[in-house]
């Protein structure tokens, strides 16, 4: 189910989903969800993966969290993606398409803010929420099809971010670590210019102590976190990693999780936000 602000891409993700394969079905009414899950689920139906684009009309938003409720109650495999942005991204948008908000009988910023309130329990019993303020179609659908290209699905997909605080913490994002308490490479001339993807940054992040002593300690609990998670159903976690930039520590670090996780069975995506700042 494929849910969110009108603004945030909607549309877009419902493209995508069609072209990785999903049967979508767009601006669906809300008292008609389950009784397409009914049809889906039923003996023998020819369409497996079903994408309910959900959310166009006002009167029906306070029903989604109820519709999602009732089907997982009743054993359906639901999974909720909630698309987000920034108020400010979101009357940009509005003002360059210059189309009316579905809920603009005032202005655009008042719409905004009485959506947002009224989708908030959608947003809480969301399996993953993909923040579009900063992704172009193309990272839109990269993003989108890490998270629903495979017809394998896994117990977790997780993605691991890196970003810089400077830039703005990621609000799509389940678990944040601060690794701005290491060296910072900025302030060492010859690594300024480079990555946390260039081996001279690395290996000068790696080689402090603390980063080692780190890297065990998050592994250990990402050991007990990831498997606690799956007992309680959830199927997608992002673990951000941030430092003061994005382009050095939080990078390598990011780099090193990932290596991790896939130690420990998992198959992480990879995403490094504020690389290229």
């Amino acid at each position: 189910m494929v849910a969110g602000l009108s603004g945030a891409g909607r549309s877009q993700t419902g493209a995508v989903l069609e072209d990785l394969g999903w049967y979508v079905m767009d601006n669906l009414p809300t008292a008609l969800i389950t009784k397409v899950a009914d049809l889906v689920s039923g003996p023998g139906p020819e369409v497996q993966r079903v994408a309910l684009v959900v959310g166009r009309h006002a009167a029906q938003l306070g029903e989604l969290e109820v519709a999602v409720r009732q089907l997982r109650a009743s054993g359906q495999v639901v999974r909720v993606l909630y698309l987000d942005a920034t108020d400010e991204v979101l009357v940009r948008r509005f003002e360059g398409t210059r189309r009316r908000h579905p809920l603009g009988r005032e202005g655009v910023v008042e719409a905004i803010a009485d959506e947002r309130q009224r989708l908030g329990p959608v947003k809480e019993i969301a399996d993953v929420v993909v923040d579009t303020s900063e992704l172009n179609v193309n990272q839109l659908r990269e993003r989108l099809s890490d998270l629903f290209g495979r017809t394998d699905v896994a117990a977790m997909q997780v993605q691991v971010l890196s970003f810089g605080f400077k830039h703005g913490v990621p609000l799509d994002v389940d678990n944040v670590v601060d690794v701005r308490f290491l060296p910072n490479p900025h302030w060492v001339e010859d690594l300024r210019p480079l990555t946390g993807l260039d081996e001279p940054v690395r290996r000068y992040v790696l080689a402090q102590p603390e980063a080692k002593e780190f890297l065990e300690l998050t592994g250990q609990m990402l050991r007990f976190l990831l498997p606690a998670y799956v007992k309680e159903g959830k199927s997608y976690l992002t673990l951000a990693v941030g430092c003061t930039g994005g382009r050095h520590r939080s990078v390598v670090l990011a780099e090193e999780f990932a290596a991790r996780l896939r130690a420990m069975g998992y198959n992480p995506t990879v995403a490094h936000r504020d690389l290229e700042r």
